[in-house]
């Protein structure tokens, strides 16, 4: 499967207006539960990258993921941008030279694996974790309608985490306080999971 450089250029467009879109969902859910900054931090930074958009539409894909990583990395702040910055940075540098389903579950374990590693956290911890390791299970699970489940899976995920006690991030702090809440990353991470699923399936 070869990514077009139009595909490319609506991929990331859209995973950034998604995310930016919902600015004020993530911003309450922080709220909630942490700074409250999450939000404001995650459109500074896809504003970003939407600002350098012809840049990474022009580069190969995984060099463009890696551009995509240290923006984030650069422009938001807290946690979150090391953790998304890590996120892409991984991906870009194991993507395949063709991007079969194999090689994508392989690059996108590699990612998942430098964001445990950055954030010291693992599955159940109320975290972008939490949907992260979920999807990929999917691209690793060769039955089935690939796209649809992607999405349906990152969204149930994200829903799992409000009844779970935060175990990291400033969340945790606030100990039994803190279940009943939708974890914020695991938020976003639903929303670039789905935004990705929306252009592979021309609904974006």
């Amino acid at each position: 499967m070869e990514i077009e450089q139009e595909l490319q250029r609506r991929l990331i467009k859209t995973v950034a207006e998604r995310v930016i879109l919902h600015t004020d969902e993530l911003v309450a859910l922080d709220q909630a539960i942490g700074d409250g900054d999450h939000g404001l931090n995650m459109k500074r930074g896809f504003e970003a990258v939407l600002a350098d958009l012809d840049k990474f539409s022009a580069m190969p894909l995984g060099e463009s993921l890696k551009g995509v990583g240290m923006t984030l990395v650069m422009k938001v702040g807290g946690a979150s941008g090391p953790l998304y910055g890590s996120l892409f940075m991984a991906l870009g540098k194991s993507w395949p030279a063709q991007a079969h389903r194999a090689g994508l579950a392989q690059a996108f374990a590699a990612a998942v694996d430098a964001v445990k590693a950055r954030g010291k956290s693992d599955v159940g911890q109320k975290t972008m974790i939490d949907v992260l390791v979920p999807v990929l299970w999917i691209l690793q699970d060769t039955a089935g309608d690939l796209p649809a489940r992607l999405c349906s899976v990152a969204q149930e995920a994200a829903t799992a985490t409000i009844p779970v006690r935060a175990q990291r991030g400033r969340a945790s702090f606030l100990g039994e306080r803190s279940i009943g809440h939708m974890d914020p990353g695991a938020r976003s991470a639903a929303l670039m999971v789905c935004a990705v699923v929306d252009v592979m399936e021309g609904r974006a």
